[in-house]
């Protein structure tokens, strides 16, 4: 049998860390968050930069950070990226895309792995529009341009509009949830910006209507919008993209979170306070911040070493492989 070893100690810190950033927040603001959401499971869709039901489009430039993925619409409904795509193969590149481009009409395993992504992500849709007891209700009556908003759960009836820049402020393990029924809108040339430590990957975005983000803007969070999501020209992203009908680009670049493109290697060891060694014959999936390695005929304990701290989440076994997840 597999082990995994990990590192607890950075983790505690890291934690202590976010809590004394939290209480610094609740003493900054005097209307602070009344308990702790819990983050958004974003399933088989958190693999996934951008993901649409509907089609993907650009005016290129774009530079995406992460994979693109649809479906039900197939590869026809990835336009704008000069998709470079070899028959046969479960996925496509671009030169515009450090990842890879799905689609249903790819070669297997793509067509189930979408379909499941795409589920995916309208269970996390539904989990973050059926968060209850808000800890604030139409806030800035849907203007929340000039704010700083601490974490928690927010929830509006109407549009909600960035005419000017938004401050999130927080710490790394808290989470916002913004629930909208109308659309979002940030302003031309405005941005969301995160302090105190607070990561994109913890703020979601839940929007009945259509996300349309201004020229020149900067976005921080996950957007999961039940239509579409529109970005003007030049307007970056650190977040991920999810539409149940389409996302259209304009030379924009958008970043998923703990996206690593290379320097992750998996080591072993024997015993827990061993040597560790590089594994052999592995194989690293970054965009799915998978490891794949042959099984071990006996007990082994596992570290993943990178210029990012990271932490093994899943171990699982899948025929004479075994496939390590990270975070």
């Amino acid at each position: 049998m597999n082990s995994i070893s990990k590192s607890r100690s950075k983790r505690a810190i890291a934690g202590l860390g976010g809590l004394i950033a939290g209480l610094a927040g609740i003493m900054a603001f005097p209307q602070s968050a009344s308990a702790i959401q819990l983050a958004v499971d974003l399933g088989t869709a958190g693999n996934y930069a951008i993901l649409a039901k509907s089609g993907v489009s650009t005016v290129p430039p774009s530079a995406i950070t992460g994979d693109i993925g649809v479906s039900p619409i197939d590869s026809t409904a990835i336009t704008g990226f000069s998709v470079i795509h070899v028959a046969g193969s479960a996925f496509a590149t671009s030169t515009q895309v450090t990842g890879k481009l799905y689609a249903p009409d790819y070669a297997s395993p793509t067509p189930v792995n979408l379909t499941t992504a795409i589920g995916d992500m309208q269970t996390a849709y539904a989990d973050a529009a059926g968060r209850t007891t808000p800890d604030f209700t139409e806030l800035g009556a849907g203007q929340i341009g000039g704010l700083t908003l601490v974490p928690g759960l927010y929830k509006w009836g109407t549009d909600v509009l960035i005419s000017s820049d938004v401050t999130l402020s927080g710490g790394p393990d808290d989470v916002w949830i913004f629930q909208v029924a109308g659309k979002v809108i940030l302003a031309n040339g405005k941005k969301v910006i995160l302090t105190g430590g607070a990561l994109a990957k913890n703020i979601f975005w839940q929007s009945f209507g259509v996300v349309s983000l201004g020229t020149g803007a900067h976005f921080a969070g996950i957007i999961m919008a039940k239509t579409g999501i529109t970005l003007g020209t030049g307007t970056s992203v650190n977040g991920r993209l999810f539409a149940q009908t389409a996302v259209t680009l304009e030379s924009n670049t958008v970043t998923a979170p703990n996206v690593i493109t290379n320097g992750v290697t998996l080591l072993s060891s024997p015993t827990i306070n061993g040597q560790y060694a590089i594994v052999p014959g592995q194989s690293v999936n970054y965009a799915l911040s998978a490891i794949t390695v042959s099984k071990s005929g006996s007990a082994q304990f596992y570290r993943v070493s990178s210029s990012t701290s990271l932490t093994i989440t899943k171990l699982a076994v899948s025929g004479s492989n075994l496939i390590i997840n990270y975070d």
